[in-house]
């Protein structure tokens, strides 16, 4: 028998994310978070897990931490997807049932500090958002565990439904296939190489069956039957000695630069917000390199809270929540 529900219950959107230092004291403490998961990586034994993390967040502070520096002092990610849930709320507000929140995987507020607020406020059903348009278990799967461990805690109970994937949400691919126009348009009518950049992974994920690679692949497809503009797919951000998914941004623009390439537009295709990777690691990192290898680099704008994005996202809530009919 189908549960009825009241049409004034207010249903919590819960948008989930990585999180990031707020301030370069943050840096340590998140680090330790991030290395403590075992869904991303697993450091020996699980007795080890947190005492490894400990060390390693330690040792990799002071690098991350002149990264953060040359960026304000901090990730801006916590701020954006603070502005994407309001932004979110304000055109679900027509139909009086959504309140949007945040939790982050690995900084504030947790899973278990925004489920404390659902249940101050009375609210019992979630939809779960993961900000990943491409599922991985090191991400949406990390983050949706994440909040179903802390809402095992709450009674009543919490009914969560998630939205899992969405790489060719229409909005979404309308969303990026404008700022890759946009982007182009900088190159003042000379055609650039489009390349996209993704945040690296263990290969050995994909191997056991994460469909990460092949939803990258189904984004860009749609995005380059807008834009029809061909690129070339690569991974960023890998660190320790595991095999990681290939080729890295720095062997794209070497080979490019080889071949006699001058203009690449680079396209963070796996992130929709601004934090370290697209304004250290491409804005800084890569631009620089670009420069000395003669080529001209411009990164496409992030989604951030772009209209068109946050109308995607709004499409995604609803779709679930006509299937759930509640």
């Amino acid at each position: 028998m189908a549960q009825k529900y009241n049409p004034l219950e207010k249903i919590a959107v819960v948008l989930l994310n990585l999180g990031g230092p707020e301030g370069l004291e943050d840096v340590e403490p998140f680090l330790y978070n991030l290395f403590s998961d075992r869904m991303i990586i697993r450091l020996g034994p699980a007795f080890m897990q947190k005492i490894i993390a400990r060390l390693i967040s330690w040792r990799r502070a002071p690098k991350s931490s002149k990264a953060y520096a040359k960026i304000g002092g901090g990730s801006p990610l916590g701020r954006i997807t603070a502005e994407q849930a309001e932004a979110l709320e304000k055109e679900l507000a027509s139909s009086e049932s959504f309140k949007v929140y945040v939790a982050m995987r690995y900084w504030h507020p947790t899973a278990q500090e925004t489920l404390t607020q659902l249940q101050k406020e009375g609210i019992k059903r979630v939809i779960a958002l993961p900000l990943y348009p491409h599922y991985s278990r090191a991400t949406t799967g990390s983050s949706t565990a994440d909040l179903a461990q802390a809402s095992r805690s709450f009674l009543p109970a919490f009914e969560i439904s998630t939205i899992e994937s969405w790489p060719v949400q229409p909005e979404y691919i309308s969303a990026l296939a404008t700022t890759i126009k946009r982007g182009a348009e900088q190159f003042g009518g000379i055609k650039p190489q489009v390349v996209y950049s993704a945040h690296s992974l263990p290969v050995k994920f994909i191997e056991e069956g994460d469909p990460y690679v092949e939803h990258l692949k189904q984004t860009i497809h749609a995005v380059e039957s807008i834009t029809a503009m061909e690129g070339i797919l690569c991974f960023q951000s890998r660190s320790g000695p595991v095999e990681w998914l290939s080729p890295s941004p720095p062997d794209v623009l070497e080979k490019l630069a080889k071949n006699g390439c001058k203009n690449v537009l680079m396209v963070p295709i796996s992130f929709v917000s601004d934090h370290v990777e697209t304004l250290y690691e491409i804005d800084m990192l890569y631009h620089d390199m670009a420069r000395d290898l003669e080529i001209r680099l411009v990164r496409t704008e992030s989604l951030n809270c772009m209209p068109e994005f946050i109308e995607a996202l709004k499409e995604l809530v609803l779709k679930k929540t006509k299937e759930l009919r509640w």
